[in-house]
C-alpha cells in the first residue's frame, strides 16, 4: 500500500518536445518581421546600393563587354542577345545571393552576435516564429533588391517583356527557397568563417553550372544532369522564358522542386536551430 501511494503521489515530469515536431508558426512572427523592417529602415539606402551594385557590375561587364564578343545565344534553336541571356539569368542569380547573405550574415548576427533572439523570447514569441520572420524577411530582401535591378535593366531596354510582371513573384519564391537554405548553415555555424563553406561549396558552383553565363548544353553530359537538380537552375528555367516574352513551357516543375525545396530545407533548419537552443 505504501509503495502504490508513494508512486501515487510522485510528479509526474513534462516530457520534453521534440526537435523533429513539425514547424509551430503563429502570427507572433508578425513583430519580429517588423522589426527587422523598422531596423533596416536606418540603413536603406546603402543596403541598396550594396546589393545592387555587384549583380549590375556583372551585368555591364559581362553583357556588353564579353557580349559584343560573343553576339548572340543559340537557346533552344532560338537566337537571343547575349546580354539578353545573361541578364535573365542573372536576376535569378541576384535573388540567391540577396536572400543567401541576409539569412547568413545578418541572421547570425541577431542570434548569435547580438542574442537579439533571446531577448525576443523573453517575450511570448517561440523560435519557430523568429526562424520563420528571419526567413521571410530574407526572402523579402531579396525580392525588394530584384525589383530595384528589374528597374535598371527596364531604363537600358534590355527587356520589356510584359510578362516581366510574372517574373516578380516567382522571384520572391526564389529568394525565399535560398533563404531557407541558408539558415541551414546559419543554425550550424560558430563563426562568420563558416559561411565561406556555403559560398566555396554550393553558391559559386551552383552560379556556374545552373545556366547564367552561357547554355547548360554546353556542358558535359553528367554535369548537365547534375545541374537539373539544382535550385537555381530551376529558377532560370521559369524566369529566361519570360524575359524573351513568352511563358515556361513546363512552369510546373520548377516551381515544385523551388516549393519543395523551401519546405523540406526550412524544416530542417528549423531543427537544427532548435538543437542549437537546447529545445529539446
Amino acid at each position: 500500500m505504501s509503495t502504490n501511494s508513494s508512486n501515487t503521489n510522485m510528479p509526474e515530469v513534462a516530457e520534453m518536445p521534440s526537435v523533429w515536431r513539425f514547424p509551430q508558426v503563429t502570427m507572433r512572427f508578425w513583430p519580429v518581421f517588423l522589426r527587422n523592417l523598422l531596423v533596416w529602415k536606418k540603413l536603406a539606402i546603402p543596403s541598396l546600393v550594396g546589393n545592387i551594385a555587384e549583380p549590375l557590375m556583372w551585368l555591364l561587364a559581362f553583357g556588353y563587354g564579353m557580349g559584343s564578343l560573343v553576339g548572340q545565344v543559340n537557346m533552344n534553336g532560338q537566337v537571343v542577345p547575349y546580354i539578353l541571356f545573361l541578364a535573365s539569368g542573372s536576376i535569378c542569380m541576384s535573388a540567391m545571393n540577396a536572400a543567401s547573405f541576409e539569412a547568413l550574415y545578418s541572421a547570425f548576427s541577431r542570434m548569435h552576435v547580438q542574442k537579439t533572439w533571446d531577448g525576443i523570447m523573453n517575450a511570448p514569441v517561440s523560435l519557430d516564429d523568429i526562424v520563420f520572420a528571419e526567413m521571410l524577411w530574407a526572402a523579402f530582401k531579396s525580392l525588394f533588391t530584384v525589383s530595384a535591378i528589374l528597374l535598371v535593366m527596364l531604363a537600358l531596354g534590355i527587356s520589356h517583356s510584359p510578362y516581366l510582371l510574372l517574373a516578380w513573384p516567382l522571384l520572391g519564391l526564389v529568394g525565399m527557397s535560398f533563404a531557407c537554405v541558408a539558415l541551414i548553415f546559419n543554425a550550424l555555424a560558430k563563426g562568420y568563417d563558416f559561411f565561406t563553406y556555403y559560398f566555396t561549396l554550393f553558391l559559386t558552383p551552383t552560379m556556374f553550372l545552373s545556366g547564367v553565363f552561357f547554355p547548360r548544353e554546353q556542358l558535359p553530359v553528367p554535369l548537365q544532369y547534375l545541374s537539373e537538380i539544382l535550385p537555381l537552375t530551376n529558377a532560370v528555367e521559369l524566369i529566361r522564358p519570360l524575359f524573351l516574352g513568352q511563358l515556361p513551357l513546363d512552369p510546373w516543375r520548377p516551381i515544385l522542386v523551388l516549393l519543395l525545396m523551401s519546405v523540406f530545407s526550412f524544416w530542417l533548419a528549423l531543427v537544427l536551430t532548435r538543437k542549437r537552443f537546447g529545445q529539446s
